[in-house]
């Protein structure tokens, strides 16, 4: 085994211990998956955050790609503060996602394609992984970053007006304020949308919240809580009412979401973020009107 791969084996070990990770088949594709093949050439810029919250970037001292490999947001573009993001949490996320071989998986804010290499290595040859991203220059990246995975496509679009027909797993890889019901709608049933739902303290749109897991039920859309989140914006994805909606939450109420609600209805005390469609309520989930895709 050479170096880098003992380096990559080792990294995967040190994902599992740090992501409490139950996963063999997830352990696997990070340590195959070579993530400098995603993150341009080194020497990189590794983010890193002070006590405040603020961030800041520090160069690598060469361009071996052993650097890449610790749980580390490494610059994509360091000017905006767009990162290739922390394994840890991302392999958690993934996890809770519970693919098959053969599903289906649509992402949504895929970058430069390193987790929709992970996503793809999980449902393997047979499967079909769909990756979105809406800035040209990086969806340009991830088609030739993935070109090893035949059943990747990268479309250059906003997934939020992406026309995709059923599928078994959504990750939107980037900031919202709500849940689209074109996504929870195009889910096949036990279906699984991962969702960070953030709110934004500045123009930038960059902000904090909370990562949802939202399954398709008979009985309707349950939400389960997974943990913080920070992350970036989904361009057509946030509203600016609502945004200050959750920026007056309480941190502690976020956990109390347990379902999407997709059928119209007045506002209850049962609503945490009430919308026209697509509410997060604090009531179990119940049986749904039937909405065509």
């Amino acid at each position: 085994m050479s170096e880098l791969a003992t380096s990559r084996r080792r990294f995967a070990e040190e994902l599992r211990a740090t992501a409490h990770l139950a996963s063999d088949g997830l352990i696997e594709a990070f340590a195959k998956v070579p993530r400098e093949r995603f993150v341009g050439q080194g020497p990189w810029q590794i983010c890193v955050f002070a006590d405040d919250g603020s961030w800041s970037y520090r160069t690598t001292e060469s361009a071996d790609p052993i650097h890449v490999y610790g749980d580390v947001l490494i610059g994509i573009d360091s000017a905006r503060g767009l990162n290739n993001g922390e394994p840890s949490s991302l392999a958690a996320w993934i996890e809770s996602l519970a693919l098959k071989s053969g599903e289906t998986v649509v992402h949504i804010g895929s970058g430069t394609g390193y987790y929709t290499a992970i996503l793809a290595e999980l449902v393997g040859p047979s499967g079909i992984v769909l990756a979105c991203e809406i800035e040209p220059i990086l969806a340009a990246r991830a088609e030739e970053n993935l070109r090893p995975w035949n059943q990747v496509t990268v479309l250059p679009a906003n997934g939020c007006e992406l026309p995709f027909g059923e599928c078994d797993a959504i990750f939107v890889n980037c900031g919202v304020t709500h849940p689209l019901l074109a996504w929870l709608t195009r889910l096949r049933m036990n279906g699984r949308l991962l969702l960070p739902v953030t709110a934004s303290p500045n123009a930038t749109g960059i902000g904090g919240g909370a990562m949802f897991l939202i399954t398709r039920r008979a009985f309707g859309f349950a939400v389960r809580y997974l943990s913080p989140v920070g992350i970036f914006p989904c361009l057509g994805g946030r509203s600016e009412a609502l945004n200050q909606a959750l920026l007056d939450k309480t941190t502690d109420s976020w956990r109390n979401v347990q379902s999407v609600r997709i059928d119209p209805h007045v506002e209850d005390h049962s609503c945490w973020l009430h919308t026209d469609m697509c509410c997060l309520s604090e009531s179990p989930a119940r049986p749904m009107q039937f909405i065509p895709m």
